[in-house]
């Protein structure tokens, strides 16, 4: 539940952004003529990216065996990846992200013929982006606390969703409609630090489906084994194991890449911000 609701927060946040931005915008320019078009490309977004969400797991639950494993260990990499970057670009781009969307929203404006049609691609792709790099995260996140198997940790990742939403559609309102202001810069460094734990797990996980089909050795099959304090398949266990990639038995190539991505991406992520 707390990755979920994390990612959640996060791109919830981004996109709950976006969009008070634009309403903002277009407010300042008196264009509220295109607040339907700009609603429309919301709506349609979260349509698109809850259909990605849904056919991501439902596709990856009806395979099995090796072509499994294959799918869920190119899953949590492709997210890792794509977790990471969106990492980077964030920190860099809080600062400066509502000039940007707003000199967007003058230029689509600048027609009224085609001002529609520009707001609606404007949004939908700005929203989109939000929804589907949550949807693959999530799908990823599932398959990393539930073992590709429906269970009482899909509905708690998809409550921990719900709720993360939720509270970043209630953060982005507070922040555009009142005096309420937060530091973005700070909030995407912070959330930023705990995703790369996240993504490291990510990457622990791809590489523990990899070495079972064979296509990454092992090396050393178990460097250890503390199932006997905490058990992977204990609650405990389970939690830690979506939120930080815990394995009690662990190969050491699951090891190297797991403390390898936790070395390297936290010294890029400090050069970067500074």
């Amino acid at each position: 539940m707390v990755p979920s609701y994390l990612l959640s927060l996060r791109e919830g946040l981004e996109a709950a952004l976006i969009i008070g931005i634009l309403l903002g915008a277009l407010r300042k320019i008196q264009r509220v003529d295109l607040f339907l078009s700009l609603w429309l490309g919301v709506l349609s977004a979260v349509g698109v990216s809850v259909l990605a969400a849904v056919l991501l797991t439902v596709f990856g639950l009806n395979l099995e065996g090796n072509v499994e494993k294959i799918y869920e260990g190119f899953t949590m990499f492709l997210a890792a990846g794509i977790l990471t970057w969106m990492i980077f670009w964030m920190s860099r781009q809080a600062s400066n992200l509502k000039g940007e969307l707003e000199d967007g929203v003058i230029k689509a404006a600048a027609h009224y013929a085609s001002g529609k049609r520009a707001m609606f691609w404007m949004v939908f792709i700005a929203v989109v982006r939000e929804g589907v790099e949550l949807a693959l995260f999530l799908t990823a996140a599932f398959f990393a606390g539930n073992n590709g198997q429906v269970g009482s940790n899909t509905i708690q990742a998809l409550s921990g969703a719900l709720l993360g939403i939720s509270t970043a559609i209630l953060f982005g309102w507070s922040l555009l409609a009142s005096t309420v202001r937060l530091d973005l810069r700070r909030f995407f460094q912070v959330t930023g630090l705990l995703l790369i734990l996240f993504a490291a797990g990510l990457v622990a996980h791809g590489i523990h489906e990899f070495n079972e089909i064979g296509w990454i050795p092992a090396i050393i099959e178990n460097i250890w084994d503390v199932n006997a304090f905490i058990d992977e398949n204990s609650i405990t266990g389970e939690l830690l194991k979506t939120l930080f990639g815990y394995n009690g038995n662990p190969a050491l190539t699951e090891m190297i890449g797991y403390f390898g991505y936790l070395i390297v991406v936290p010294i890029l992520f400090r050069r970067k911000v500074k």
